[in-house]
């Protein structure tokens, strides 16, 4: 069963969890692979050197000047407080150019690369106006469990003393008691697809009762099938809202979709190059496919391996490599839809306490997993597409630091 939860000050928080179609392992619904090829990535033809690249010695910097402090934004003091509590100085350039806007009542599309403080560009906007009046609403839908996870704790922490009542749906358990926290009416609903057309097609959440609407991710979302869904919730949204739309990318599906139901947006696009001039890009020629997993468990028992995100295709063959790691003796956890959702979480926080140094996960945990100094990550199988490539990699050389991505290659 799903834990209550609480802010530490009076900001309540609950989560809860029930089935969902979205898990890490599952497969995308529409053909990113190759054609009459069931399974094979778009890559396995593509030329390796895509897979290479020098890290740039040149101090990673922020081209984008930001022109206001916190402190100028018109914001509730204890907002603010709340702000300054959690670390943050400066905003980042999406928080720079999405909070006033928000706080204004715009429709705001923002496109910027993963890490660089979206969440929070949306949220205290958000937080603020809930603080402000508490019979307003907010859904934000996120594409992954591990996704919303992190919206829930990024809100906890801006929610203190603001008595801000929120809850999370998404799959994992039973249904019973998040329709239960549902029944209390909080302020901020956080859900995953699945869970909350089920919950909407039962009668347990009614759209129109939102002012405000907020998709995370929006492409991964569309990527991995949710499209139809995600047109069903905006139809049956109040035609009077505030609509947000956050992601990496906005590929043509996307734009169709949001440019039908916006209105007069503000577009900010701070997408910087997917150079990621900051990783180490290179290769393992794979000597033997038998004794692939071998070289894999080669590579981790090197000292250099501190901290290493190992991706694979499916489910069966997350658990294969898990089983060979740990007859190994390494300290390795695995992420997939076969475990419930308190597990994955508690080894995703494994994986952030150091407990074990090695996570392997599928394609969607590369939006969901925001962990510091991840310093490998490894490409045991080939992702679907070089988008996926860009994603997964993405999860090490964060905040300027350098990273080192590898990828099997035949």
């Amino acid at each position: 069963m799903a834990q209550a939860f609480r802010s530490y000050g009076p900001g309540r928080f609950r989560s809860s969890a029930g089935s969902s179609r979205n898990n890490f392992g599952s497969q995308p619904r529409y053909g990113r692979l190759i054609k009459g090829r069931p399974g094979m990535s778009r890559l396995a033809t593509a030329d390796i050197n895509i897979f290479i690249k020098k890290a740039s010695d040149e101090k990673i910097t922020v081209d984008v000047p930001v022109t206001h402090s916190f402190n100028d934004f018109p914001i509730s003091d204890v907002v603010k407080q709340n702000i300054k509590r959690k670390g943050y100085l400066i905003p980042t350039p999406i928080q720079d150019q999405s909070i006033e806007p928000i706080i204004a009542g715009r429709d705001v599309i923002g496109v910027t690369n993963t890490g660089m403080g979206k969440t929070a560009a949306f949220l205290i906007p958000i937080v603020d106006r809930l603080y402000k009046n508490p019979n307003d609403r907010a859904l934000i839908v996120a594409p992954t469990r591990e996704l919303a996870c992190q919206i829930r704790d990024e809100l906890r922490s801006f929610c203190w003393n603001t008595r801000i009542y929120a809850t999370v749906v998404m799959g994992g358990t039973s249904s019973f008691r998040q329709i239960s926290e549902l029944r209390q009416n909080p302020q901020v609903v956080i859900a995953t697809p699945g869970r909350l057309k089920d919950l909407i097609d039962r009668g347990f959440i009614k759209l129109s009762t939102f002012s405000t609407f907020i998709l995370d991710e929006v492409d991964l979302m569309v990527d991995i099938g949710f499209i139809n869904d995600i047109k069903y919730f905006i139809n049956l949204l109040p035609k009077v809202r505030q609509s947000l739309f956050f992601s990496a990318t906005f590929p043509p599906k996307v734009t169709e979709i949001i440019n039908s139901f916006v209105s007069n947006p503000l577009t900010i696009s701070l997408k910087k190059s997917d150079n990621l001039s900051n990783i180490e890009q290179n290769i393992i020629k794979i000597v033997n496919r038998e004794t692939k997993i071998e070289q894999l468990s080669a590579l981790l028992q090197t000292s250099e391996f501190s901290k290493v995100l190992v991706f694979g295709r499916t489910k069966n063959g997350i658990d294969k490599i898990h089983k060979h790691l740990m007859l190994k003796g390494l300290r390795v956890g695995a992420l997939h839809g076969n475990k419930s959702q308190g597990v994955r979480q508690q080894i995703l926080n494994s994986f952030k306490r150091n407990d074990i140094n090695i996570l392997l996960a599928t394609d969607l945990a590369s939006r969901g997993i925001d962990v510091d100094n991840i310093s490998h990550v490894i490409n045991y199988d080939l992702p679907a597409t070089y988008e996926d490539y860009i994603h997964r990699i993405g999860r090490t050389g964060r905040a300027g630091k350098k990273g080192t991505a590898l990828t099997f290659v035949d």
